[in-house]
């Protein structure tokens, strides 16, 4: 495999990591459909993601974790263990598709751009799901958790069509929300 499909992969499992940080299970979902059908190539150690029990799993969870962040108490305390949870999936993600490279540079890519990527999405989301839930008192939350969904596998099906793509738009998102935090910050501390 040459370079710029090496790099290609690596862009799909970063991008893979981030939709990983709006839901954990759906990029898991996507990647091993991908997988099984031919679009996208796993190192051999990760194989096991296009599996038939990988799959059923996938999907079983992906439906769980769909419906439970639809209760807003359930959300919550989903919220809380999709942390870690998004991050670890974004090591997976990552190491999955970084082929053909050295194995040391393969997990260190993996640590510090499929945890840092996934863990920027989910905290980015974290921050705007606050800005809501403050203004709106939490009846925006069914929304915002529907929103979630729809941006992961969007994130995770563009992520195997068209990775640079979801790259580009996950920095536009954690800049933007890392912005939107700094005002509202701003506004909230200025005397009335």
């Amino acid at each position: 495999m040459g370079w710029d499909q090496i790099v290609l992969m690596a862009m799909a499992g970063v991008a893979l990591s981030a939709a990983a940080g709006f839901r954990v299970f759906v990029p898991f979902l996507v990647a091993s459909l991908a997988t099984r059908a031919g679009y996208m190539t796993v190192e051999p150690d990760m194989a096991w993601i296009a599996t038939t029990p990988a799959l059923v799993m996938f999907g079983i969870a992906t439906v769980t974790e769909m419906t439970a962040a639809e209760i807003p108490w359930l959300d919550h305390l989903l919220d809380v263990v999709a942390l870690p949870a998004a991050a670890i999936a974004g090591v997976l993600m990552t190491a999955a598709f970084v082929v053909d490279v050295d194995p040391w540079f393969r997990w260190t890519m993996a640590t510090i751009a499929g945890a840092g990527v996934s863990t920027a999405t989910h905290l980015s989301m974290a921050t705007i799901r606050s800005a809501s839930t403050t203004l709106t008192g939490g009846l925006a939350n069914p929304v915002f958790a529907a929103l979630e969904t729809l941006m992961a596998l969007v994130t995770a099906v563009l992520a195997v069509i068209a990775p640079l793509l979801v790259v580009v738009a996950i920095v536009v998102l954690v800049l933007s929300a890392g912005r939107y935090a700094t005002r509202a910050t701003i506004e909230v501390d200025l005397p009335l």
